[in-house]
């Protein structure tokens, strides 16, 4: 490593550090920024480079616009990286343009995707109505036969892709047994970790090849913010960078710097809310007005048994199937005082939202009843607020559905 690259301290080796330890301290650089203890956001377009740019590129790093790479977003893939145990990583503009970049760049035409039926509605949208214009095969698995997932796969097959806990039901499947399938086809996996972060959950260590987040959620953690990334296997990272980089699917500086700063307490904010939603989905499910409580684990016998294998902590997020429908579900959301009827998840205010209105609105009802969406599900991020406050508000606004 050359003694003039002013950034090979930032990839010198570190002694294995706690969570927070790594969330708080990786990619902090004061000595390359003024003494800065908070890395600034590089809100440039353009840098200076050397005339000849092949003695740039010696730098291993070269910034040259920021569409295509920028200090700060670098800082940002980076400490996302540390914390999911991959060597690479990018930022993109929001979480669907970084699977949207991931699926279109590893996929062409006549090859096959395997795809969870039970994955938020957009990524259902790009599946069935965008990647199959590419000549591109979807083959769907039914969350009831995600054990047999290797059966669903062919020599055609690329990429198998999943998320656990998924998005709205909040089911749990197998991690480790999805990588299989996959590798016994040579195909790659890409996992959904938005709703278990890595806090809870890391499906790199399980054998998946690439993890992909909606960073505007948990990791920003703020509701300020709009962004995705992608860590994993260094090729189809690349690959994906580099139509990330044609389609202008790039994140903003200051987007960047923002997610730095949320990812520095996600450890304290994800543990507060584990620990809330595991207390609130055992009080609810005493109400009478509720006809299931949805939370990881709870589905069933072999929910629970992969949930304690491969999650730390069960996450932040839980759904109700309220009695009485959509009617009831619209009442409920409309007599919460606390918790904000709102979309999106993961920031340290709580929130609730109507999948059947919002997250899989793009979906018929007939589709959503086959992922046990029904049309009284309420869909509850839960934040970091005083428990017993979260739960209070909503049993008074179930007594009023």
């Amino acid at each position: 490593m050359s003694k003039s690259d002013p950034r090979a301290h930032l990839r010198r080796p570190r002694p294995k550090e706690g969570f927070d330890t790594r969330a708080v301290r990786t990619g902090a650089a004061p000595d390359y920024n003024a003494g800065a203890v908070v890395p600034p956001i590089y809100q440039t377009s353009t840098f200076h480079f050397p005339t000849e740019l092949s003695e740039a590129r010696n730098l291993g790093e070269v910034h040259l616009y920021s569409r295509l790479l920028n200090p700060t977003t670098t800082l940002a893939a980076r400490s996302l990286s540390a914390l999911e145990g991959a060597s690479t990583g990018r930022v993109f503009a929001s979480g669907m343009g970084a699977l949207s970049c991931a699926v279109l760049s590893l996929l062409r035409s006549g090859d096959e995707v395997v795809a969870l039926e039970d994955l938020y509605g957009n990524t259902v949208t790009l599946l069935r109505d965008v990647v199959p214009k590419w000549g591109i095969r979807v083959t769907w698995v039914p969350p009831g036969d995600s054990h047999l997932v290797r059966e669903h796969t062919s020599g055609a097959t690329r990429l198998l892709l999943m998320e656990s806990p998924t998005n709205p039901t909040l089911r749990v499947h197998d991690i480790r047994a999805w990588a299989r399938a996959a590798h016994d086809v040579g195909a790659l996996l890409l996992v959904d970790n938005t709703f278990a972060t890595p806090v809870n959950q890391n499906p790199l260590a399980l054998g998946a090849d690439l993890v992909m987040h909606s960073a505007t959620k948990y990791l920003s953690g703020h509701s300020d913010l709009i962004a995705g990334a992608l860590v994993g296997n260094e090729n189809a990272v690349s690959t994906a960078t580099t139509l990330a980089d044609t389609l202008g699917a790039t994140l903003d500086p200051f987007a960047a710097f923002l997610l730095l700063r949320g990812m520095k307490t996600l450890g304290v904010r994800v543990r507060k809310q584990n620990e809330t939603a595991q207390y609130l989905s055992t009080r609810l499910s005493e109400e009478r007005r509720i006809e299931r409580v949805h939370y990881p684990g709870s589905f069933s016998t072999a929910d629970e048994r992969i949930a304690r294998a491969q999650m730390r902590g069960r996450g932040g997020m839980l759904s109700l199937s309220l009695k009485g429908g959509l009617r009831a579900a619209r009442a409920f959301l409309r007599e919460l005082r606390l918790i904000h009827p709102a979309s999106s998840l993961g920031g340290v205010e709580s929130l609730a939202s109507l999948p059947v209105e919002t997250s899989h609105r793009q979906l018929s009802r007939a589709e959503r009843l086959a992922r046990g969406i029904d049309d009284g599900l309420v869909r509850i991020s839960i934040g970091i607020e005083d428990r017993d406050d979260i739960l209070a508000d909503i049993q008074a606004a179930l007594r009023h559905t």
